[in-house]
């Protein structure tokens, strides 16, 4: 009997196990979230022998709310961009285009109460044209960093009729756009773009890659307990020799035979200690306020726009991508 009863807090304890594993599961979690529909409109225009692409992202929940987060377009299956929803479910977005045929699709990431969608595909036609060239890209289209670490993302730079460069082609890689305290790096910052340079798009070396690192920068100015110690060590030392050396300069000022003598030396003996030892004294005030404190980068999300530079000595040509950055 007290065997079969030991058994029956078992197997309560197990059949709730299992209903919390599958509470917790991500199958059921995708079932309680909110379906989402993502709607891309596209608008072009040709500029500087170049086509660009006007894109107007909308993103709503199944109750006809706007959704949050970001999305990122495609072109022909492979990432260009990214940029955050504002509050009322929208991105927009702008595209440099290469000559040629172009599939345009928006898809969503989801959030916490939204699930992920895609738009239908727009087929677009870019001007195709006989100058070399170059489009950018970036992939991931979205990072997510807590405050204080660093993450990459690979910038893409694909040359386009470059076979018919007499010389090389130099691009220069940027990123504007950040939160303070953060910065981006490239590695390398300067692209140089061959005539024989990506022959064949398949090839492995194709396209030429560099490498974006964004650092975001955890606030400080809290002193160690190293650097308390050495304060109190300090403040000891100073005592030490401030005392003995007042009651010295005492002694010599009493000697003097007019009290009108002595009470001015003894005013001036402490003004001197006051100053040695308050906010007057450098040292007293870094030991005491510690040094000026670093803020931290600002959480939220931006949008950051990648922007590739060449310049020919008489004119530059510029082509941009966008990204997302959160900051936790």
């Amino acid at each position: 009997m007290g065997s079969s009863m030991s058994r029956i807090p078992r197997l309560e304890w197990i059949v709730g196990l299992a209903i919390a594993f599958a509470i917790s599961s991500p199958a059921l979690r995708a079932e309680t979230l909110q379906a989402s529909q993502t709607a891309l409109a596209v608008e072009t225009h040709d500029q500087g022998g170049r086509t660009k692409a006007n894109l107007d992202v909308t993103v709503t929940g199944e109750d006809g709310l706007p959704a949050t987060g970001a999305v990122s377009i495609e072109d022909n299956g492979r990432q260009r961009a990214g940029a955050p929803l504002d509050a009322e479910g929208r991105a927009k977005l702008e595209l440099d285009l290469g000559g040629g045929e172009h599939s345009l699709r928006a898809l969503y990431a989801g959030d916490a109460s939204h699930q992920r969608s895609a738009s239908e595909a727009s087929p677009v036609h870019a001007l195709v044209s006989s100058t070399p060239d170059f489009s950018v890209s970036v992939s991931p289209t979205t990072l997510s960093l807590p405050v204080g670490q660093s993450g990459s993302v690979t910038t893409y730079i694909r040359p386009e009729n470059n076979s018919s460069l007499t010389a090389p082609m130099f691009v220069t890689l940027s990123c504007q756009g950040l939160p303070d305290e953060s910065s981006c790096t490239f590695t390398p910052e300067n692209i140089e773009i061959l005539a024989s340079s990506c022959p064949d798009p398949s090839l492995p070396t194709c396209p030429i890659t560099s490498t974006m690192v964004v650092e975001t920068q955890l606030g400080s100015g809290q002193l160690t307990s190293s650097a308390s110690a050495k304060r109190d060590r300090a403040d000891g030392v100073e005592w030490a020799i401030l005392i003995p050396g007042g009651i010295v300069l005492l002694g010599l000022g009493w000697r003097r035979r007019d009290w009108l003598g002595k009470l001015s030396f003894v005013i001036l003996l402490g003004l001197v200690a006051s100053l040695g030892t308050t906010a007057c004294n450098i040292r007293y005030d870094y030991f005491n306020h510690g040094p000026p404190h670093n803020p931290s980068t600002p959480a939220g999300t931006y949008k950051l726009t990648i922007s590739a530079q060449s310049n020919n000595g008489v004119t530059a040509v510029t082509h941009t991508t966008t990204m997302v950055l959160t900051v936790q």
